[in-house]
């Protein structure tokens, strides 16, 4: 997507608990749209309707349905992150096995709710720099915390460490991301039973 950077930022920032419940309200309303109509017939219309405001109101917040979908990718690489480094620097896992475990629960509790919106997501939204840059930083900070796990673990056989976390990371985020997008999604007790030994296995053994 070739739109200039300052077209894909909100707006308006929320300084009140009104304009919040607002922003909150449109984003929700997009997510449903998205999931219903597609990335293509995903209107800023549509959307306004759905969160039961004018189309001034909405473009009020966000000048586009670009700068929506930026916002709602950002909040889900967010929340998927944000959840993995709190677990992982906690200092409450006592094994591998259970640090490999939490990454990938968090990692699925955060595609759980709108599998449709996930799935528009990843195979119809245009891909801005701004939201790769947000996805690789997100990414190399969890890359990061599973290093300093991975460090103190004396049951990690793996030699190279630094390429273990990496591989790591980037195994969770793939495979559930694909897992939980396809139209035929894997029940998500068994996706964790199965990764969880997949990767504990080349870790440890």
């Amino acid at each position: 997507m070739s739109a200039n950077k300052h077209a894909l930022q909100p707006r308006k920032r929320p300084r009140q608990e009104r304009s919040e419940r607002t922003r909150d309200q449109i984003l929700k309303a997009a997510v449903q749209v998205f999931a219903q109509h597609g990335y293509a017939h995903g209107t800023t219309n549509r959307i306004a309707q759905r969160a039961d405001i004018s189309i001034g109101s909405l473009y009020q917040y966000y000048p586009n349905k670009d700068a929506i979908l930026l916002e709602l990718a950002c909040r889900h690489v967010d929340a998927g992150v944000a959840a993995t480094v709190d677990r992982l620097e906690a200092g409450v896992i006592d094994s591998v096995e259970d640090a490999v475990r939490d990454t990938i629960v968090a990692a699925i509790d955060n595609h759980r709710q709108d599998p449709e919106f996930l799935r528009v997501l990843i195979e119809q939204a245009p891909r801005s720099r701004e939201l790769m840059a947000k996805v690789a930083e997100r990414q190399q900070e969890s890359v990061q915390a599973m290093k300093k796990l991975l460090a103190g673990r004396p049951e990690v056989v793996v030699k190279d460490r630094d390429a273990a976390a990496r591989l790591v990371v980037l195994t969770i985020e793939s495979v559930v991301h694909q897992a939980m997008s396809a139209p035929q999604n894997f029940d998500p007790d068994t996706l964790q039973a199965e990764l969880v030994a997949m990767l504990t296995r080349y870790l440890t053994n």
